[in-house]
């Protein structure tokens, strides 16, 4: 699954490459308050904005991705204190497994 995400993400900077190599003619930037770059090529204008929009992205996940990993820490923590815990009852105290059929028969259809 690692292998086809990569190859997903090659893919897509590989058309928007050849994309932006299309369309490299001069253009006029404008920002906010009429602030103007003039004679910028667009394919410089495509390629910032497609990093800046990936590095966004990026930025929107992170929370979601830490608060996940830190579940998952918890989660793991909690395993292996049941783990130990379970690890130190003498073994008297366990029960012996028993088939589900002597706890409740089956009643015939």
């Amino acid at each position: 699954m690692r292998y086809l995400v990569w190859i997903l993400r090659l893919v897509v900077f590989v058309v928007v490459l050849l994309f932006a190599l299309k369309n490299t003619g001069p253009v006029d930037v404008r920002f906010f308050a009429d602030h103007v770059v003039t004679d910028v090529p667009l394919i410089v204008v495509m390629l910032t904005v497609f990093v800046l929009g990936a590095l966004f992205g990026l930025l929107i996940t992170a929370p979601v991705v830490m608060r996940r990993r830190r579940e998952a820490a918890r989660l793991r923590r909690e395993l292996a204190r049941l783990e130990e815990k379970y690890r130190q009852q003498p073994a008297a105290h366990q029960e012996p497994a028993v088939a589900p059929e002597t706890v409740a028969p089956l009643a015939p259809l």
